[in-house]
C-alpha cells in the first residue's frame, strides 16, 4: 500500500511558477477565484458566498494534508504575486496507487502555458515521489481547454459517463482521463 508523507510540505518549482502550501492568508485571493462564475464554469461546487467559505476549503485541504490523504498546492507566479491557482491530488486510493487531479487558475492567467508548467511538475512529483501508479481526471466533456492539457500531457479518456452528476438541478455528463506512470 502507498505510504504518503506531506510534511513538511513539498515545495515545487517551475520556470514561472511556485507550487507551494495555502493557508489563512490565502483566503480572500481563493474566494475571488471560487465566487468567480466563469473560474467555477467547469466545477460543480457552489459558487463561494463569502471569505469563510474559502477558509473552510482552506481547512479541509489542511486537514487531508496533515492526514496524508490529499495535497493541494498553491500555484503562485515569481514575481511575488497573491494566490492565483490550485492543482493537487484530491482522490488518493491508497491501495491502488492511484489518485484523481484537479486544477484552477485565475482567468488573467489562463492561455499563457502556466497551467501546463504546473501539472508537469505536479506529476512529475506524484509519480517520482509520491510513487502513484496512475493518476486520474474527472471533467466536464465541454471543457475543451481542460481536455486539451491533459491530452498534452498524455493522458487518454478511458470513460465517458452520460448525466451520472447531479449539480444545481441539471444531471451532468463526465469524461474520465487517465494517465499510467512512466516505465
Amino acid at each position: 500500500m502507498l505510504t504518503l508523507q506531506f510534511s513538511p510540505f513539498p515545495q515545487l518549482e517551475t520556470e514561472r511558477l511556485l507550487l507551494k502550501q495555502i493557508g489563512p492568508e490565502h483566503a480572500p485571493a481563493l474566494f475571488e477565484m471560487r465566487s468567480n462564475p466563469e473560474v467555477m464554469q467547469y466545477i460543480d461546487r457552489p459558487l463561494a458566498q463569502t471569505v469563510n467559505d474559502a477558509m473552510a476549503l482552506i481547512q479541509i485541504i489542511m486537514d487531508m494534508q496533515g492526514k496524508n490523504e490529499g495535497i493541494t498546492w498553491g500555484i503562485f507566479t515569481k514575481d511575488a504575486s497573491p494566490l492565483r491557482g490550485t492543482i493537487g491530488f484530491w482522490r488518493i486510493e491508497k491501495q491502488n496507487y492511484r489518485a484523481e487531479i484537479g486544477y484552477m487558475i485565475h482567468p488573467s492567467l489562463q492561455g499563457k502555458g502556466l497551467m501546463q508548467e504546473a501539472i508537469a511538475a505536479v506529476l512529475q512529483h506524484g509519480f517520482n515521489t509520491m510513487k502513484l501508479h496512475s493518476v486520474e481526471a474527472n471533467i466536464k466533456p465541454n471543457n475543451t481547454a481542460s481536455k486539451k492539457l491533459l491530452e498534452r500531457n498524455g493522458f487518454v479518456q478511458e470513460g465517458y459517463f452520460r448525466e451520472n452528476y447531479y449539480f444545481n438541478g441539471v444531471f451532468s455528463d463526465s469524461a474520465i482521463f487517465s494517465l499510467l506512470a512512466p516505465k
